[in-house]
């Protein structure tokens, strides 16, 4: 369709953490910060790893715990290595079909529900079974990227 994609992903780990009682912008920056030192070396083989994309972060509806996560590089996804701060974990998420709608410029929370909202009318206006209870923000760009910026939102079909 011209307004969103449907995408298979394949059976992957990634690396996340939960923070929550926070407003969604905030925990984003938190989740990111726990991340990021993972991923620096805040391991158990104190072994660096590179930034991949994208950062997503899971939004349920009436939920203000929000669930940030790296994807686990390729020559990782075997064996990654375990997280030393007890907030961070790593989750195998399953093969799964996502609806996907991309959208340009700095994504803000309300950005992001927004173009959720759209996706989720689009997607019942034509009669497309999906989890409406929870979506994902999907990020790609490092923040001092100005131009040409890509986001997404993901809602899991059923």
């Amino acid at each position: 369709a011209k307004d969103y994609e449907l995408r298979q992903y394949e059976t992957a780990k990634w690396v996340s953490t939960v923070i929550r009682g926070e407003t969604q912008k905030e925990a984003m920056r938190q989740g990111f910060w726990k991340l990021f030192h993972y991923i620096q070396g805040k391991n158990e083989k104190e072994m660096k790893i590179d930034m991949t994309v994208p950062v997503t972060c899971l939004v349920k509806s009436g939920c203000t715990d929000f669930k940030i996560s790296f994807f686990v590089p390729f020559e990782h996804q075997d064996c990654p290595p375990q997280p030393t701060d007890s907030d961070v974990f790593i989750e195998e998420r399953k093969a799964a079909a996502l609806f996907v709608r991309s959208f340009g410029g700095f994504a803000s929370p309300e950005k992001y529900a927004e173009e959720a909202d759209t996706l989720a009318r689009t997607l019942r206006n034509r009669g497309q079974s999906f989890h409406e209870d929870f979506f994902y923000t999907a990020g790609y760009d490092s923040p001092f990227k100005l131009f040409n910026r890509h986001n997404e939102v993901w809602y899991f079909k059923k």
